[in-house]
Formats: structure tokens, C-alpha cells, sequence
């Protein structure tokens, strides 16, 4: 793809490249200072045990999907609020039809009422870049989903990067290595529809292909199989919590509350807010926010960036670029699915 095409005119390309982009890497390779756990330390196998293979050293593991079944992996215990982070390599070559999700959610507990917080990678043909979604749910607020969708500045299938979650009392926060890409602000008018519960953390990767490429054009093609997801320094930070006794344990979780918000990963930096802001104009091509055909009233947590409003059409993808396909239907539990056809062949 010609870059004066993918970034726009010459000298917006220049100033990206020469001042923008420098800034950009050195905050995507900083590290975070966390701790990661042994698999068995803080897992559990969710389904297809038989393609869930563990790392020799127990730090890491694989989750396959071929002809008879996927993968997947859930924390151990649910978290009231958590920082939740894990190093991935996605599949190679032909992944047309697949998912691999990164995400929390409680749905197995609250099933017309629950809360969910989503990284979903969606494969593409052979060649073709994989894109990705964030989206998030309260209350079991399926009906009004906010879908973001992007595209990567690097191949995800040669070398692991960090994908991380944080969720607070106040703000929820997605990270790809160390740049912050979307930032949702808790404020009053969101109710029920900011996530509140505990939740699990889930990863799965799955046969989607009846929506996740092109609309469910393009399927998965088990000549290529075993198709493998791989994973590595998790980090589960937070406040265990049993669901049930949530007032119990409310008093618990304050101090593991004071200490997350306190924690490098919690505060977005000028510098970062900047990265996020240059992700956002050069990565992302679909916004709900800018979605005033399905959103005629602007969603409460949404703040319009006016940079950002004239990229986009009144149906939030993009004036020039970009395009995913839309379709509303009920969201599966086994294994996790979008609320949304998306289209990802470009």
C-alpha cells in the first residue's frame, strides 16, 4: 500500500514520520513493571483442553483451533476491577474466519446482565492484514454496542506484543504494548451500562466464520490448520472477589483499588495521551461515536475530537479507506463473539 495513500498528503506523511513517529515507538517500547504468573499460578482450561498446550517452562501456552474444536483459557477467580495483560502472537499465513479474543466478562454468572470488556482479533485472507475491535458492555447492554475497529502498525504474527485491559472505578483503558489506544471515562448519565461486576479474564481463539471476514464471505480453510495463538508473561492485577458477596469484600478491594490507580499504567502521561491521539487519526476506521445513523443521540461517554469527526462519514467508517459491514444479532457465550458483522478483508 502506497504510504502517501495509507497517511494522507506528503507533508502530513513528513511530520508523522520525522516528529510524530519517534515518539510514537519510544512509547510503544517502554515496559510496563509488572508481574506475571505462572499459567497454572492464576488459569484454568475453558474448552478444548486437547489444544490448549502448555509452555515447558509453565509461564505461556498455546491455544489451537483445527478441524474438531478451538481453545481456550479463564482466570481462576473473578476480579472487581484489574489490570489484565498477557504478551500474544497471532496466527500466520491464511486465518480467514478466525477469532482470537482477549477479554473480560461475567457473563456466566449474569447472563441477561452482564459486563464484558473486549479485545477481538479477526483473521483475514492470506496476505491481507488481521484487524481488531474493542467494545465493552454493562448491564447487559448488548443492544447498544461501542465497537471500535483498527488496523495494526506491525505484523502480529512475527513477534509477541502486549495487549492489556484496565478497568477501574473510573476509566477503562486498552493498551497495545504501551500506547493507550482507547480511553472510556465513567461519568453519571452511563448508569448501568459501565461495567460494575466482578468479571473473569477469558482468552479463546474460535471458528467465526459465518461474520468475521468480510461479512462471513470468506471462511476457514482447515488445509491450513492447526491455526495457533500463542501466549505469555499474563498478569492478572487486582481485587479477587466473590460475586456473591461483593459488600464483604467491598472494604477488601479499597487498598487494591488505591494501589491499581496508583500504578504506571493507570496514568496516561501528555506523552501517551499523544500516542493515543496519533493511533486514533492513523489506525482507527470505524468509530461508534461517529455512528450518527445508528446513534442519532451521541452515546454519553463519547467525546467528539473534531480532528477526528472530519475523517469519518454519519456512518462512522471513514471518508476515504476503511470499511466494515454491520449486522445486529444475538451475541454467543461459547466461546465469545462480536456484537457486529466487521469486515476485515482490505
Amino acid at each position: 500500500m502506497d504510504r502517501l495513500r495509507w497517511f494522507g498528503r506528503s507533508d502530513t506523511w513528513f511530520v508523522f514520520l520525522t516528529i510524530l513517529l519517534p515518539l510514537f515507538f519510544s512509547i510503544a517500547n517502554s515496559a510496563f513493571n509488572v508481574s506475571t504468573i505462572p499459567f497454572n499460578q492464576g488459569y484454568l482450561p475453558l474448552f478444548g483442553d486437547g489444544n490448549l498446550v502448555r509452555s515447558p517452562d509453565g509461564k505461556g501456552v498455546r491455544l489451537l483451533l483445527d478441524r474438531f474444536t478451538g481453545s481456550g483459557f479463564i482466570s481462576s477467580k473473578l476480579y472487581k476491577h484489574g489490570f489484565f495483560s498477557a504478551n500474544i502472537k497471532l496466527p500466520s499465513d491464511y486465518t480467514a474466519g478466525i477469532c482470537v479474543a482477549f477479554y473480560t466478562s461475567n457473563g456466566d454468572l449474569f447472563e441477561k446482565s452482564h459486563d464484558e470488556l473486549d479485545f477481538e482479533f479477526l483473521g483475514n485472507l492470506q496476505g491481507k492484514p488481521w484487524r481488531f475491535q474493542t467494545n465493552l458492555y454493562g448491564n447487559g447492554s448488548t443492544n447498544r454496542g461501542r465497537e471500535e475497529r483498527y488496523r495494526l502498525w506491525f505484523d502480529p504474527t512475527k513477534e509477541f506484543h502486549r495487549y492489556s485491559i484496565l478497568w477501574t472505578a473510573k476509566n477503562i483503558i486498552f493498551y497495545i504494548d504501551e500506547v493507550p489506544i482507547r480511553e472510556v471515562v465513567r461519568n453519571d448519565a452511563m448508569g448501568g451500562d459501565y461495567p460494575s461486576k466482578p468479571m473473569s479474564l477469558y482468552t479463546t481463539i474460535w471458528d467465526a466464520s459465518n461474520w468475521a471476514t468480510s461479512g462471513g464471505k470468506y471462511k476457514v480453510n482447515y488445509k491450513y490448520a492447526p491455526f495457533v495463538a500463542e501466549f505469555k508473561d499474563l498478569v492478572l492485577e487486582g481485587c479477587p472477589t466473590d460475586p456473591i458477596q461483593q459488600v464483604s469484600d467491598a472494604g477488601v478491594c479499597v487498598e487494591k483499588d488505591v494501589n491499581l490507580n496508583s500504578q504506571d499504567y493507570a496514568i496516561v502521561t501528555p506523552e501517551r495521551r499523544l500516542a493515543m491521539r496519533k493511533f486514533r487519526q492513523k489506525f482507527m476506521y470505524y468509530s461508534y461515536c461517529y455512528d450518527t445513523l445508528r446513534y442519532p443521540v451521541l452515546p454519553p461517554e463519547c467525546v467528539i475530537i473534531p480532528s477526528e469527526k472530519r475523517r469519518f462519514k454519519d456512518t462512522g467508517r471513514l471518508k476515504f479507506g476503511g470499511s466494515h459491514r454491520r449486522q445486529s444479532r444475538r451475541r454467543s457465550r461459547t466461546p465469545v463473539t462480536s456484537n457486529s458483522e466487521f469486515d476485515s478483508n482490505m
